[in-house]
């Protein structure tokens, strides 16, 4: 399930063996590129619904549903006017002889050459200056580009023809075929120029998931193709949108692990007869980490009314630390979630243009706007601004570098908080003589039959062991880099799309290995209950268990097992089905810095 198809060797070489063949024997071969062996289109449940762009007031939830489920949008009226009245704002700084970047300057090293107002900075067509292999697989993350860039438009300088088309595209479901590689994570224009080559009918797209060329596409959609007008990224308006929709992804879809493991961690808990002194309010009231004391108060409330809080002789003293310090890592990586989540709002709701167009803003409004040097920047107003004024300014808006520390802090915190289920997995398959932390082995309340028709016994041991070695790897840092391009104007890189894409791995594999512990707490409540059949599980972890056992009988002969693996099946529930379908009240989540 991961964002982006690898394209493997003798695939790419079987499509240039096919083009060279072609040209060898004098026959027409339009190159292209190999097609992925799988492409995941949305599922638009949500198509009778709209979302109202004012670039201030996106929500991540909002973003998921234009994405992912196929919700409309529109853009407010005051968007469409503050766009139009940069936009005329440019012209008039033109006419007054004001230097602008990327309008009648070059952009990039080009920035100190004359150019006509809309004229491309080179001849190269902008749907040939795009991403390489391999492609994006999944069509939610380019819609989460187009619904982010949609928003921008909010602090862009764009025509009306323009914001109409991305919104077109977005509410007919043209989908573009979109090129992962060819940006350094902060100002990916090149990549997103592929939405501009859609847009004018070049090159592939997707007409509701199925792949066609772009100009059919179009027509099929009822769309008429529009040239880039040789400014900025063609037709998108953020100019971090790759960025930014891996983070909103990320986000969204990170909260769903640790919920989930939240969860879990209450089940296995009760699996293992756990003592939840380290938990209690006392306890976390002497060491106030709010967001790791929310975590241990979340689970307690889960655990409400379970066996856990009477006595039992048979419960030991201390848990091994992957238990008993669970919440500490899973607060953490809660508090990790935060700060990305406030990051990506701020960072989706705010501009990353260059240059700023600032319309109204006058040379009282702060000190520095009237000295000699800004007043260069100044336009004064007159015809093709309609009397506005205001300034253009170069701007560093777009290095993302906030944001983009977040998704590396919050990708270390699950990877330290999945060492912990990891852990806690094997905690249960204790071999001594006596167990020394569950306190009974299965085989003590277990026939030899019920043992055998277990389904968290079928598995191979050391499958979640893999797991967490591929989160290890994925979860190391992205060394930063100073490269200079572009005749050195660009010579710093944020690689925020290669550490977007390694987080989403993450919390991919995350659900696959929580599916391990899911099948490995099930187990054991079964064998709790085989243990004293009275016992109480508390209201959400009977939900889950239940719900699961629905899925994953207990006991299921081998001639009736499913054909795929229980950690597969597992990890489908996970993903289908929301740990809040069966804990959704609690404690309050901590309030935002900003609050």
């Amino acid at each position: 399930m991961q964002a982006f198809m690898r394209i493997n060797g003798p695939m790419a070489l079987a499509a240039l063996l096919l083009v060279a063949g072609g040209v060898a024997e004098g026959r027409s071969a339009p190159l292209s590129a190999p097609v992925p062996a799988a492409y995941t289109p949305i599922t638009p449940t949500m198509a009778d619904q709209t979302v109202t762009l004012t670039g201030h007031d996106l929500t991540i939830e909002q973003v998921i549903e234009v994405a992912r489920y196929g919700a409309k949008v529109r853009l407010s009226p005051a968007v469409i006017k503050n766009a139009s009245d940069a936009k005329a704002l440019e012209a008039e700084a033109a006419a007054e002889g004001i230097s602008v970047y990327g309008v009648n300057r070059g952009a990039g090293a080009l920035r100190e050459v004359k150019k006509p107002v809309g004229q491309p900075d080179t001849p190269v067509p902008p749907w040939l200056n795009t991403g390489v292999l391999p492609e994006v697989s999944h069509e939610d993350l380019i819609r989460a580009i187009m619904v982010i860039s949609a928003n921008a438009a909010a602090y862009s300088a764009g025509a009306p023809e323009r914001m109409q088309m991305l919104l077109d595209l977005l509410n007919k479901r043209v989908t573009p075929v979109f090129y992962s590689r060819g940006g350094l994570g902060e100002g990916d224009l090149p990549l997103l120029g592929q939405v501009s080559a859609t847009e004018a009918g070049r090159g592939d797209a997707y007409y509701m998931g199925v792949r066609m060329k772009a100009s059919e596409a179009l027509r099929r959609a009822g769309i008429k193709p529009i040239a880039p007008d040789g400014e900025g990224g063609g037709g998108v308006d953020a100019e971090d949108a790759y960025a930014d929709a891996l983070a909103a992804l990320l986000v969204y879809d990170g909260r769903q692990a640790l919920e989930w493991t939240d969860l879990i961690c209450a089940m296995g808990k009760i699996g293992m007869n756990s003592s939840l002194t380290p938990m209690t309010a006392p306890v976390q009231a002497n060491r106030p980490f709010k967001w790791v004391n929310w975590d241990a108060a979340r689970i307690m409330d889960m655990l409400r009314g379970s066996y856990l809080f009477e006595d039992d002789p048979g419960r030991i003293l201390q848990d091994p630390e992957s238990m008993r310090a669970s919440y500490i890592r899973q607060g953490s990586a809660w508090q990790a979630w935060a700060a990305l989540r406030d990051d990506v709002l701020l960072q989706i709701n705010s501009s990353d243009h260059n240059p700023m167009v600032l319309v109204g803003v006058s040379p009282t409004d702060s000190w520095e706007l009237s000295t000699p040097q800004m007043m260069k920047y100044y336009v004064k107003g007159g015809p093709l601004s309609h009397g506005m004024h205001g300034y253009i300014f170069s701007t560093a808006n777009w290095d993302p570098y906030p944001m983009t520390n977040d998704v590396e802090a919050f990708t270390n915190a699950l990877a330290n908080m999945d060492a912990v289920v990891a852990e806690r997995i094997e905690r249960f398959s204790d071999r001594r003589p006596t167990p020394f932390f569950t306190g009974i082995f299965p085989k003590d309340v277990l026939t030899p039959a019920q043992i055998n028709a277990s389904p968290a016994l079928s598995e191979p041991y050391f499958v979640f062991m893999s797991l967490w070695a591929q989160i290890q790897d994925l979860a190391r840092s992205v060394t930063a880099e100073g490269n200079a391009a572009d005749l050195g104007v660009a010579d710093i890189e944020a690689y925020s799309t290669l550490k977007g894409a390694n987080a989403r791995e993450v919390v991919d594999l995350t659900m696959e290995l929580l599916g391990y512990d899911l099948l490995t707490s099930t187990y054991w409540m079964d064998v709790r209950k085989a243990q004293n059949a009275g016992r109480n599980f508390g209201r959400a972890p009977t939900a889950a268990w239940t719900a699961f056992r629905k899925i994953v009988p207990w006991q299921l002969p081998q001639d009736q097992r499913p054909e795929i693996p229980y950690g597969v099946v597992a990890y489908e529930f996970l993903k289908s089905t929301p740990a809040s379908s069966f804990y959704l009240a609690g404690p309050a989540m901590p309030k935002r810095q900003s609050e």
